[in-house]
């Protein structure tokens, strides 16, 4: 062999060397992705005499920041929001971390999506649906979860042993500066399990239908007893072609120790607290069609009715609805949703914000809020 193809031989096996060598290299070094969204609003709302009359107002909503990190086969999502401080001001909507064992499977840790229902939203509008104002939409809580995405068949088994915990006091109540609606006031969640399966079917009509469970205990930071909760859900989705469609039945139970008599447990979050009846069903259907679209900037737009409805147990109770019809508009990277929210008995829609989710007002009428909500996501 002479010297010409020892060193061509050489070259060769030295840049195969190398190419492995970065390549492993590659792999091993950290990867950090940065994103987030600033979101302004526009509200009217009919119960609002003085803002009727100035014509609305337009303000801040939120800003936040994203942080998705890897290395090798762990994760870390983060997500932390700043609102006014009226709203809570700054929260962590989420937190955790993570390891991917393969393709199908996950282990979570930390402040993670709790699995219950429909999700990411049993919605499509800005204001997500009645599950989530009584603690069953987007909830976040402190613990662990094991995630299975097979071709068919996907499960969810999760222990929160608490909601987020911002105090560390003693017997000290949660903070109301928390994204997601948790048990309040006297009373916290503890030692919560949820169970969670779906079936994916359907190929030119793609279809979900799934089950969830959760039980866990409810503290009393004064008398130091443990009472119980659950909920148990049944769900639907479809995707065909542009259409969307979301279908849930909901049925929850409080059971706490302290003063079982007045049928209604307190719920907090962005801020502030309200009473929920312990004992309610809840039957939500939200539809949803894309149209794709060339105007401008404009490459979509996805029309929307979402309804929900809150059947009381207690029998002295007067029920609740919620029913948003709008559209979002996708432009790029700014997504903006217009949103005509009416409710009946909502807190967040006219009435009595404390009572409506509990004893509610038989004499209570309609009450609607029209709402622009302009968001930029990076």
């Amino acid at each position: 062999m002479n010297l010409k193809k020892i060193n061509l031989l050489s070259l060769v096996f030295g840049l195969v060397f190398l190419s492995s060598t970065l390549k492993l290299y590659s792999q091993e070094k950290p990867k950090l992705t940065l994103g987030g969204a600033l979101r302004f609003n526009y509200n009217l709302s009919s119960w609002k005499e003085g803002q009727k009359k100035r014509g609305g107002d337009f303000g801040y909503d939120m800003f936040r920041i994203n942080a998705n990190a890897s290395y090798k086969k762990i994760n870390l999502n983060a997500e932390y929001r700043l609102y006014s401080d009226a709203f809570g001001g700054g929260m962590l909507k989420q937190g955790w971390v993570g390891y991917q064992f393969n393709e199908k499977d996950e282990i979570q840790i930390g402040l993670t999506q709790v699995p219950f229902g429909i999700q990411r939203y049993n919605s499509h509008n800005w204001f997500f649906n009645l599950t989530y104002y009584v603690g069953l939409e987007d909830d976040h809580d402190m613990g662990v979860k094991f995630i299975h995405k097979g071709k068919r068949w996907e499960y969810h088994l999760a222990f929160f042993k608490n909601a987020e915990e911002l105090n560390f006091g003693n017997n000290s109540p949660i903070s109301p500066s928390r994204y997601s609606y948790d048990i309040a006031g006297v009373q916290k969640e503890i030692n919560q399990f949820n169970g969670k399966i779906r079936y994916h079917f359907g190929d030119s009509i793609q279809q979900k239908a799934g089950a969830s469970l959760q039980y866990g205990g409810i503290y009393n930071t004064e008398t130091q007893e443990i009472g119980n909760h659950h909920a148990l859900a049944i769900h639907y989705e479809l995707l065909y072609k542009n259409w969307l469609l979301k279908a849930q039945a909901t049925t929850a139970k409080h059971n706490p120790k302290s003063n079982p008599s007045n049928n209604s447990i307190s719920m907090a979050a962005y801020g502030g607290s309200y009473e929920v009846a312990n004992d309610f069903n809840i039957y939500s259907l939200a539809i949803a069609k894309d149209i794709p679209i060339e105007l401008g900037p404009i490459s979509n737009i996805r029309l929307y009715n979402d309804f929900a409805f809150m059947d009381k147990h207690e029998k002295s109770f007067t029920n609740s609805y919620m029913n948003v019809f709008g559209l979002m508009l996708t432009a790029g990277q700014v997504y903006t949703y217009i949103d005509y929210a009416a409710g009946y008995n909502h807190s967040w829609l006219g009435g009595n914000y404390v009572n409506d989710f509990a004893q509610g007002n038989p004499d209570a009428k309609w009450e609607a809020r029209y709402n622009i909500n302009i968001g930029y996501y990076f």
